[in-house]
């Protein structure tokens, strides 16, 4: 490690030319720019240091919560640290004081009483340490928002650097003094909080629409410009919807505005937002004894609406503007009822959730004229909702069983269980101004609420035999602070408006991920003082688990690898965190593995879902631009030859011919990846000209960024003329299943081959064609297209023998490695999934992993001898490049790593034990022609240390 460490020293203060560059080490800036956040690198050290030192003058109570995930993991691998914080300027509250405490291996040191003003983190790992001096303190827009300017510097145990901090924090340690309870008491006593401005702008000033309204008043403007009577709006909780269908009726300016949801609740308040926004007015409720009939801006329930007497009291234009809120309702038969008498100028929906369980299109109700969407995502990186730090925690066993599904209610409200919950509470919670608990059955709810409120937090079980009187009751008790936890099992999913809730506590199954944002969602709500949202998870042993991280990460791809990764990088939207305890860790990435996203069900579910927003069969493309939906995830099913074959199955209508079927599918699991732009940009100048020079195609070619040279042009030939796929597959060459024919003739000209043209002349299958290729080019913007490989992209090993130009595809032989002339690709799996082989690949840092050749192989061995050999120049002959993969779950892709070269002094021959077998193999340092990133290190991590995991 002290050479890395030297050269990468070296590399960032002296030569970068002349040294090796290595991120982990090297001097490197830190702005929370680019995708990387300051809190990201400080969780990487805490994750991975033997002790620690933070020295912040400032911190916040709100950063405190991922600080105390990580923190239970530490104290597990007995790592202690320190953090050393001060009295300056009142800045840190008491409340703040209070929960350092409860941080288990950490002692904290108070510089009271003077201008300690420093932010510097400090972490000790085997022979160096790691420094991160600059202006961030610990707090939630310093580490995760602000620019902020903060140095790491790297140095060795006996570096003076090193020195000089040891001596520094020595020198503060003796000023400081330990906190303890009573320091805070006085603290407490004469504490005078800074003034700081609120989330929120004063609400006596008049109400203006926010960024999200004032587009969308623009779109539904627009709307009524073109004669059109309906619109929809698909808004996050929390971002204003309420507020935004007032400020459009003040533009439209009706005769008689007609306002209609599903309980009497939200139409109260919905009343008041109105009058906020529309000013002195006649404004009136429908609904059980309130019946004003001549208000000209009418509230109404849906089911006093819908009777039939209430109808026929109110002509077809009685209103020229209806607005349906919670809309996602509309096809129930009360709603349609409504739709179907009246007759307004316009109609306006407005809803969270379009996507129902059942079959009804909530985007055809309203002739598909979505006027604006924003999703949760969204609407936190605009600033619209409160940012929440989720925690995943392990439930609680009971008799040795994990809390599932099928766990009897003795389980559920088990002493050990609900001491286990507050514990949690007592730890993530701190002060709260009132949570939410969401469980699993009314009588859960009911045993809750006795427990917590004798426990200390004063609480209320509402189930649907709660009256609406009695939860507004609750509602209000809450909001004073009379109740702590208001506990249910489903009826605040959605409609309950209550923005000083700070905490969500759930402890159910996760149903569906509609119900689990919406839930989410109670919490999200901007409230004076309110920084952050705490979402304590309860995580069993659910099958839903996947889809935690689904919606956590708003990664909706059904692509495995790629919600895996999402959920390594544990920070999620602007200025929230996700965090998870090991062990419900664990349990989340054991549901990802075991469930089939991909399956058949989940993708018609999607294909359904964007049907129905489109109001007609989705292209890929349309994945692309409207849905969240990876197109690729079609191709990759095991079950399914192409998109067009799913749309087949889910449809149930023949669309192509078998050889048009071949031709799809060779597009699909050759092309559509956009690895290569080369194919793609071809056929798509044959599909629209029918032929073109080569000369002209390889001035298209350089237009487009893309290398060129003799070899890229007779392996795209291969490809197009499917000469490269005239391998075995089985009984059959794999060819044969593109349909044996060639896609293009080759001669002085490309020319689209006879059958392939035909086809083409049928609108339909063109329109598909094109809509591949352009899918294809959108996704090669992935892809650097002036090079054959692209740091730190995945490829599969047929990938890699494509864009190696090689003859044939020899991917079903190459298995780890292979020597084609002067290149060797080779292909790691780090984390194997069976020991049996005894081949265990070791990354000794980000710099270098050790290898072996297959067996039995020797220093005498051809192979061995050609990976090995030196120009006159004394430079290696053969070119390796590394593909790594974290474990056989990851499927068939590896990360590219870039090219490698073998260490002289570490070659040599080993005897590996595999079974009862002992193998000869020779072993080899392969050093990164650039070391490998920190974001990579931690897509490569093994999910735990058993290997057989």
């Amino acid at each position: 490690m002290s050479e890395e460490l030297k050269a990468a020293v070296l590399a960032g203060l002296y030569d970068q030319d002349k040294y090796l560059v290595d991120e982990s080490y090297g001097p490197k800036m830190i702005m929370n720019q680019n995708k990387e956040t300051v809190w990201e690198y400080l969780q990487q050290e805490l994750l991975s240091c033997t002790s620690f030192v933070l020295a912040p003058a400032f911190i916040t109570t709100d950063m405190l919560v991922p600080l105390k995930a990580i923190c239970v993991q530490l104290a597990k691998k007995g790592v202690t640290g320190t953090i050393v914080t001060s009295d300056y300027l009142g800045f840190n509250s008491p409340e703040m004081f209070k929960e350092l405490l409860k941080l288990p291996n950490v002692k904290t040191q108070i510089v009271a009483q003077g201008a300690f003003h420093a932010k510097g983190y400090f972490f000790w790992h085997d022979g160096y340490q790691n420094a991160y001096i600059g202006s961030s303190n610990f707090t939630r827009n310093a580490l995760l928002k602000n620019c902020e300017f903060n140095l790491r510097l790297s140095s060795a145990d006996n570096a003076e650097f090193t020195q000089q901090i040891q001596q520094i924090l020595t020198q503060i340690m003796h000023q400081a003094q330990p906190l303890e309870p009573a320091w805070i008491t006085d603290y407490e006593k004469n504490y005078l909080a800074p003034n700081a401005a609120t989330r929120l702008a004063p609400t006596t000033h008049e109400i203006k629409p926010n960024q999200m309204q004032q587009v969308a008043l623009k779109e539904l403007h627009e709307l009524r410009k073109n004669k059109t009577t309906k619109g929809l709006i698909v808004s996050a909780t929390g971002t204003g919807k309420t507020y935004l269908g007032a400020f459009d009726v003040k533009a439209y300016r009706p005769k008689r505005f007609l306002y209609l949801v599903h309980r009497r609740q939200i139409l109260e308040k919905a009343k008041q937002s109105f009058q906020k926004v529309l000013g002195p007015g006649s404004y009136g409720i429908y609904s059980g004894q309130s019946r004003d009939d001549n208000a000209k801006y009418l509230f109404a329930t849906i089911q006093t609406m819908a009777k039939d007497e209430v109808l026929a009291q109110f002509a077809k234009d009685e209103f020229d503007y209806i607005l349906f809120d919670e809309a996602h309702h509309i096809g129930a038969k009360s709603y349609q009822k409504i739709m179907a008498h009246f007759e307004p100028k316009f109609c306006l929906g407005m809803t969270a959730t379009p996507e129902r369980m059942d079959d009804f299109n909530v985007y055809q109700a309203f002739d598909y004229n979505l006027a604006y969407e924003i999703n949760l995502s969204d609407a936190l990186q605009a600033g619209m909702l409160c940012p929440f730090d989720y925690v995943g925690v392990t439930d609680y066993e009971y008799e040795g069983q994990m809390i599932d599904e099928k766990a009897p209610l003795q389980a559920l409200v088990a002493p050990k269980r609900v001491a286990h919950i507050l514990k949690q509470l007592a730890y993530y919670g701190g002060k709260s101004n009132g949570g939410l608990v969401f469980c699993s059955r009314q009588a859960e709810a009911k045993d809750l609420a006795k427990s917590f409120t004798k426990a200390g937090y004063p609480s209320l079980a509402l189930t649907n035999e709660t009256s609406i009187t009695q939860r507004k009751k609750a509602v209000a008790a809450l909001e004073k602070g009379e109740l702590k936890y208001l506990i249910s099992v489903d009826i605040f999913n959605e409609g309950i408006d209550i923005p000083c809730v700070d905490q969500i506590i759930l402890l159910r199954n996760t149903q569906s991920s509609i119900v689990f944002a919406q839930q989410l969602g109670r919490g999200l709500r901007l409230y004076p003082h309110k920084k952050s949202t705490l979402i304590l998870d309860f995580i069993g042993n659910y099958k839903n688990n996947y889809l935690i991280p689904q919606v956590l990460t708003a990664d909706r791809s059904l692509n495995k690898d790629r919600l895996l990764t999402d959920l390594k990088q544990q920070v999620v939207y602007e200025l929230s965190t996700i965090n998870f305890e090991e062990i419900a860790y664990e349990r989340i990435l054991a549901g990802i593995q075991k469930t089939k996203l991909d399956a058949l069900k989940h993708l018609r579910e999607a294909y359904q879902k964007l049907k129905q927003k489109l109001g007609r069969m989705p292209k890929l493309l349309d994945f692309m631009r409207f849905s969240q939906i990876d197109p690729l995830i079609f191709t990759q099913n095991s079950q399914l030859a192409s998109y067009a074959d799913f749309v087949e199955k889910v449809e149930r209508k023949k669309l192509f011919t078998s050889y048009e079927h071949q031709v799809i599918s060779f597009l699909e699991k050759e092309l559509l990846n956009g690895m290569r732009r080369h194919e793609l940009l071809l056929l798509q100048q044959l599909v629209k000209h029918g032929s073109i020079s080569r000369e002209k195609y390889c001035e298209l070619l350089l237009e487009n960024d893309c290398y060129v040279d003799q070899a890229v042009l007779t392996s795209v030939e291969n490809i197009l003329t499917l000469s490269f796929f005239a391998v075995k597959a089985g009984k059959k060459l794999r060819s044969e299943a593109y349909g044996k024919q060639p896609l293009i003739l080759v001669g002085d000209d490309y020319q689209l081959a006879p059958q392939l043209a035909d086809c083409l002349s049928a609108p339909d299958f063109k329109a598909y064609v094109t809509d591949v290729l352009e899918t294809g080019l959108l996704l090669a913007q992935n892809y650097a297209p002036t090079k054959r490989f692209t740091l730190y992209q995945k490829y599969t090993r047929k990938d890699v023998c494509r864009l190696l130009d090689f003859d044939k595809d020899i991917s079903a032989p190459l298995y780890g490695y292979r020597v084609v002339g002067e290149v060797c690709p080779i292909f790691i799996t780090y984390q194997k999934a069976s020991t049996r082989h005894g081949y265990q690949n070791v990354l000794t840092d980000n710099t270098a992993i050790r290898w072996y050749t297959r067996s039995p192989r020797t220093l005498a061995s051809q192979e061995v001898k050609a990976l090995l050999a030196k120009n006159s120049a004394g430079q290696a002959q053969v070119s390796l490049l590394l593909f790594i993969k974290p474990s056989d779950a990851f499927g068939a892709e590896f990360y590219y790593v870039g090219q490698a070269k073998i260490a002289p002094d570490s070659v040599k021959e080993e005897q590996l034990a595999a079974g009862k077998k002992v193998k000869k193999v020779v072993g080899m340092d392969l050093i990164f022609e650039q070391p490998l990133p920190l974001n990579l290190l931690e897509k490569l991590k093994p999910l735990r240390e058993d290997p057989e995991y």
